[in-house]
């Protein structure tokens, strides 16, 4: 296995490096909705929307773990209670559905209804209705981020999705064409170890961040 380490510097030349290949004109001409779906990728989002007057937000979701295996995710809920399930690893684990659907509540009622009441104050996720999203991550493992932010914003229907993701392995990057208008990239790596390994630097974004950024900062 060749191994790639340190591709990009940080999360800001991630950034410049994707605006070079996002269509600069759709990008000027239309009214985009950058919408992170995880903490780094709404600092990314950040540096991708700049000075222009594109909103951005965050759609939050979280991971269901495998019993007795917390570094397994095979599933994820977003704040709309939409689940995407990973079906081979819950067929090679024999897990029951019932779990995945009960741990899904769970940490939808714990977690994720906390996060909206701290970093939006009780704000609904906004509509995105004949909207043009572009979804942001700073890098997938296993895709199931992007996958169940698909769910939640297709249900809404939107005028055009579009991904915007620095790294992705290369098995996800053809799990998700079908179901987007295109994804912006700039490496699609096929032996994907984990994302921090492609950054030189990628720190932990801090709350007061997200806060500033979703402008709820009181």
């Amino acid at each position: 296995m060749k191994e790639r380490k340190n591709l990009l510097k940080n999360r800001q030349a991630a950034a410049k490096a994707l605006l070079e290949i996002i269509p600069k004109q759709k990008y000027k001409l239309e009214t985009w909705k950058l919408i992170a779906v995880s903490k780094g990728g709404l600092e990314l989002a950040n540096f991708i929307k700049g000075k222009s007057e594109n909103k951005i937000d965050f759609l939050f979701s979280e991971p269901v773990m495998a019993p007795h295996n917390d570094e397994c995710e095979i599933a994820r809920v977003t704040e709309g209670e939409e689940i995407v399930i990973h079906e081979s690893l819950v067929r090679a684990f024999e897990i029951q559905y019932d779990y995945i659907y009960g741990e899904a509540h769970r940490k939808h009622e714990e977690k994720i209804l906390s996060y909206i009441y701290q970093y939006r104050k009780g704000r609904a996720f906004p509509s995105v209705k004949d909207d043009v999203v572009l979804l942001v991550d700073e890098g997938s493992e296993s895709g199931l981020k992007f996958m169940t932010a698909l769910k939640a914003i297709l249900a809404q229907k939107p005028k055009a999705v579009y991904i915007a993701v620095p790294v992705i392995p290369s098995d996800v990057l053809e799990l998700l064409e079908p179901f987007c208008d295109d994804i912006f990239f700039i490496h699609d790596i096929e032996d994907y170890v984990e994302t921090a390994l492609y950054y030189e630097e990628l720190p932990r974004v801090e709350e007061e961040v997200i806060e500033k950024i979703l402008g709820e900062k009181r």
